[in-house]
């Protein structure tokens, strides 16, 4: 894209939006950047909407209705690089815990009617489930500077470098004692791939995992065995570990099992 303006979208599916927020709370280092793209849809941020295809299609929120599928096909045809922000479109989020719920049950439970409002699919799927993604960034919600630095390299045209470790090994840079072997708590860091600089456990709360687990390297089992082996009930471990990646592969094993 050099000597043309990147027209970039920036695009909802089920979601709380909270990657957008978390763009745009840093209003300062965006200003610059933004200056070298051309923004054609950007609801939260602007009422400014330019049809038509883009460069970059960001996209936030899980596939869960049938405007969801028919949405993220139509971006993924109009757009040259699709990226998936956040936990709900790399992992199908927190809702993606209640997959496989009756869906006349459900509507029951919340509307008071079998009627599937919504046109919900009954599931809640990742992005890259229903179409081509070509880099994902992850987090509940995205850490700011890893969407800056995946804007910034997109705009370079090079390719995106992404973390391939765990929470763990930020827990050791910042010499956080392990809160798994110190205190026995369920903490997720070693599954769960890094890039929040152990926010949680340098503050003494264990990793929940929200930035998802480390993508065909997570071992979900060895986890789970380690917690049984702390104390831990399997209810309560499958539990944490649905929260935010209940649609990873090696997560519905041990959850079977």
């Amino acid at each position: 894209m050099v000597g043309a303006r990147l027209r970039a979208g920036f695009y909802s599916l089920t979601g709380c939006a909270g990657e957008y927020l978390a763009i745009l709370s840093v209003e300062g280092k965006l200003l610059e950047i933004f200056d070298k793209i051309e923004v054609m849809d950007f609801a939260l941020a602007s009422s400014r909407k330019v049809h038509g295809k883009v460069d970059v299609a960001f996209v936030e929120g899980s596939v869960s209705t049938q405007k969801d599928l028919e949405a993220v096909k139509s971006i993924r045809e109009n757009c040259g690089v699709l990226v998936a922000l956040g936990d709900c479109a790399v992992w199908g989020g927190v809702q993606a815990s209640l997959t496989g719920v009756d869906v006349k049950e459900l509507m029951k439970s919340v509307y008071n009617t079998e009627e599937n409002y919504y046109g919900f699919l009954g599931e809640h799927r990742a992005v890259s489930e229903v179409v081509k993604v070509d880099y994902e960034l992850p987090g509940c919600p995205i850490e700011a500077e890893e969407f800056i630095d995946l804007l910034i390299d997109v705009l370079r045209g090079v390719l995106p470098e992404f973390k391939d470790y765990p929470v763990c090994v930020e827990c050791k840079i910042r010499e956080v004692p392990c809160l798994i072997i110190e205190r026995g708590e369920a903490c997720l860091g070693p599954i769960t791939v890094g890039g929040c600089k152990a926010r949680c456990p340098y503050n003494n709360a264990p990793c929940i995992g929200c930035r998802g687990p480390i993508k065909d390297e997570a071992n979900v089992a060895g986890e789970l065995l380690m917690l049984l082996e702390k104390g831990w009930k399997k209810e309560d471990v499958v539990n944490r570990l649905k929260l935010f990646a209940a649609r990873y592969k090696d997560v519905s094993k041990p959850i079977k099992g």
